[in-house]
């Protein structure tokens, strides 16, 4: 089961972040939350695996320090 892990304020972001956790090994998809634009405009969803769920949030908060 998919789980949702942040919530970006772009695609962009949503792209970037998710790069980070499959460059880290964790399989992660992103999914508009509510109505997007095509320019990728709004809230995107970071989805991972139930599973790495806290992997993944502890890489993203890693990564947030950098």
């Amino acid at each position: 089961m998919w789980t949702v892990v942040y919530i970006a304020s772009n695609r962009a972001q949503a792209e970037l972040y998710k790069n980070v956790l499959c460059n880290e090994g964790v399989l992660a998809n992103i999914r508009a939350a509510g109505i997007a634009s095509a320019l990728g405009d709004g809230l995107y969803e970071i989805l991972v695996l139930e599973s790495e769920a806290n992997e993944a949030h502890a890489i993203l908060c890693q990564h947030a320090i950098r």
